[in-house]
């Protein structure tokens, strides 16, 4: 009869070896907390300042109790500027960018998973090339090209360059490859035309992808800044990154409505993560994992 004999941990000197996956947990998280450090100190300050006096802030800039704290920042920035405004249009902007690459980022990754064409493979090399393609590289031949469609000064200017995002394409193909085709083929042998397996079948089941660009593509469209800066001429048709940019003098710096202006515009970034949170999570897994 043979005896299993379990090995023993090994010992240097009589000392336990140390539980390997118990350390990488413990160096994972002091990874985490650093990285988690270094957003929130600039966040904090950020708020400490727009809550003190310029002048504390010129006299003593580090101490954030200097001074005493008060709301004057806040109610400064929304009675001299258009904030509401700002907000106003950023808000549409972004919903509309979040429908439109939706629907149409998500027809372009069905296609590309399941539709068999001449050119497919030349329509996939090109999505991923985008990926590759820094936005800035665009800006001109976007520029000339939405001025003769007369479209400057619009908002469809800001919303149909979001339309064609490569990061959508690929985050709904890379999901509608991960169904089953037995499924797919199931829907086509009982009749279902391509348009009825991409809105009844792949749609409901494509919650976490759909979760996933839509939060990005908002996310991208609000903090937006170089391409609504060019398009954008009018003040009060101006997004909250550009109209905080304009609050900023060379001559005189208001730190405390500068700030105040920051922490309005960044807290509905915030408010969205926190919501969406566990949708971001699940939608980058799933689209990852097959």
């Amino acid at each position: 009869m043979t005896t299993l004999i379990q090995p023993r941990a090994a010992t240097v000197r009589g000392v336990p070896a140390v539980d390997g996956g118990r350390l990488f947990n413990r160096l994972c998280a002091v990874c985490l907390t650093l990285f988690a450090l270094i957003w929130l100190v600039p966040f904090a300050s950020a708020i400490a300042t727009s809550l003190r006096s310029d002048g504390s802030i010129t006299r003593n800039p580090t101490p954030p109790f200097a001074g005493g704290w008060s709301l004057h920042a806040y109610s400064t920035a929304r009675n001299d500027h258009p904030i509401g405004t700002w907000y106003l249009n950023s808000l549409v902007i972004s919903s509309l960018a979040v429908v439109f690459t939706v629907v149409f980022g998500s027809m372009a990754g069905f296609a590309l998973a399941f539709l068999r064409y001449r050119g497919r493979a030349v329509v996939l090399a090109l999505v991923a090339a985008g990926l590759m393609l820094p936005s800035e590289a665009l800006v001109l031949p976007q520029f000339i090209e939405y001025r003769s469609f007369h479209l400057l000064g619009t908002f469809w200017a800001l919303v149909l360059p979001s339309v064609a995002a490569p990061i959508s394409v690929f985050v709904f193909q890379s999901f509608f490859r991960g169904i089953p085709v037995a499924l797919i083929e199931a829907a086509r042998v009982d009749g279902a035309s391509w348009w009825r397996v991409y809105a009844g079948v792949c749609m409901p089941i494509c919650r976490p992808a759909l979760s996933t660009v839509a939060i990005l593509t908002f996310i991208t469209t609000w903090n937006s800044f170089l391409w609504p800066l060019l398009v954008l001429n009018q003040t009060r048709s101006q997004t909250i990154p550009v109209g905080l940019a304009s609050l900023v003098s060379n001559s005189n710096i208001q730190y405390a409505e500068v700030m105040a202006s920051s922490v309005l515009g960044f807290l509905p970034l915030i408010a969205v993560f926190l919501v969406f949170q566990r949708q971001i999570v699940q939608g980058v897994a799933t689209t990852g994992i097959k």
